[in-house]
């Protein structure tokens, strides 16, 4: 199935809104998981102590979580290759609703790790083949548009989700701010139920089909782009708050306006990437990881300012953010057949470019080189997936140039 017919738009029968209100619902989705994925982060003391355990061992749940995520992405993926995708996003989203059910009922440690890596197995399936029905419905000029914009729902969550969910966690319970994950849940079964569209002129594949996926170099290339690109900017946000606060000057009570600037930026560049995406995906990829490097060196030069340095943070989580939609893209066109795979795959590239990044970060700070370390860091990251995605063009054009039948020698004819 080529990247064209892929994304076909589909038949407006049978659909109770546009393809918006669809998109809509898919990026409700999104909201949640992106909830989900971020708020333990914020309750982990008031988790520990209802659970009688330390915050290092508690903030296990969240790699749980994230363990989840890496397996539940390719072994959905291929193991539903048959299933109608209308089926499939709402029973990932049942699945997902009840693995946040089950993590407000956990009474234990054991039974938090084990709630927390069901809620991770949907997401990056979920992704996937959210992006691959938006792109369907869109259709080719708009299809990378449409993945931004369910990408939109992640980001708002920073924004929004997880500030108010915190908080209610905060106030009311560690517990409470799951509950509001699980209801978010049970609203998006109901609006995927009600509004999308069957959805049977979407290709069905095969589990060996989807598999393939694995045996292509350039899905590899652009999985490698995102986990070595993406990580500069984790690199510098998993210790944003220190390095504002210690390099920058930044109040303590001005962090959580700095991390609402990062997801305003992460929104923002959702929507910048989609559009840049559809004009081109080489080249979006190509703009994403100079922005990056570009956004990062200039803050290690300017973080000593505290206004330049939250300035700096908005266009941070822009730059890092234009990056997914293209990427997701790109998947979808290398992968042929195998495009539910490689589109989920994607999901799991980025929580390897989360967890690497920081692991990086905090070696260059545990080996004495502070905190504007993590951002050089980020940057030479960014520089690394520029050189990934040359080497993937330089392979592209050998096998084209390989793949091209050699002209016929001329044959002379003797006139004597």
């Amino acid at each position: 199935m080529s990247a064209v017919s892929a994304t076909t738009p589909a038949p407006t029968g049978g659909m109770r809104g546009s393809r918006r209100t669809v998109v809509l619902a898919l990026a409700l989705g999104a909201f949640g998981i992106g909830t989900t994925e971020f708020v333990a982060m914020g309750l982990l003391p008031s988790i520990a102590e209802s659970l009688g355990t330390s915050e290092p061992t508690a903030g296990h749940v969240i790699s749980a979580y994230a363990l989840g995520v890496v397996v539940g992405a390719p072994l959905i993926a291929a193991l539903t290759a048959r299933m109608s995708r209308r089926t499939l996003l709402i029973a990932l989203m049942i699945a997902f609703t009840v693995g946040n059910a089950a993590t407000v009922f956990a009474q234990s440690y054991g039974m938090l790790m084990f709630a927390r890596f069901i809620a991770g197995l949907p997401h990056g399936a979920y992704f996937g083949v959210a992006s691959l029905v938006a792109a369907h419905l869109a259709g080719p000029a708009s299809r990378a548009k449409a993945v931004g914009q369910v990408m939109l729902g992640l980001s708002v969550a920073n924004v929004v989700g997880v500030p108010a969910a915190t908080w209610l966690g905060s106030t009311l319970g560690w517990r409470a701010a799951f509950v509001v994950v699980a209801v978010i849940g049970l609203l998006t079964i109901a609006a995927l139920c009600w509004y999308l569209p069957s959805l049977t002129d979407m290709k069905i594949t095969n589990p060996m089909t989807e598999l393939g996926a694995l045996v292509r170099p350039q899905v590899w290339f652009t999985l490698f782009i995102g986990i070595v690109g993406f990580g500069g900017m984790f690199a510098f946000y998993t210790y944003i708050n220190t390095t504002l606060t210690t390099v920058s000057g930044v109040a303590e009570s001005l962090i959580p306006f700095a991390l609402m600037l990062f997801g305003l930026g992460m929104v923002a560049g959702n929507i910048v990437g989609g559009v840049l995406a559809d004009r081109g995906v080489v080249r979006a990829i190509a703009i994403g990881l100079v922005a990056i490097m570009a956004m990062l060196l200039l803050f290690t030069l300017v973080a000593s300012n505290p206004w330049a340095a939250l300035a700096l943070t908005f266009l941070i989580g822009l730059s890092g953010t234009a990056l997914t939609p293209a990427l997701q893209i790109r998947l979808m066109d290398v992968a042929d057949d195998a495009q539910t795979l490689a589109a989920a795959l994607n999901h799991s590239a980025l929580n390897i470019a989360n967890a690497g990044g920081a692991w990086l970060g905090g070696l260059v700070i545990a080996a004495g080189y502070g905190y504007r370390a993590p951002s050089v860091l980020g940057a030479g990251l960014a520089v690394a997936g520029l050189a990934v995605l040359g080497l993937a063009m330089l392979y592209a054009r050998r096998t084209r140039r390989l793949a091209t039948p050699a002209p016929e020698p001329l044959v002379t004819v003797d006139a004597r």
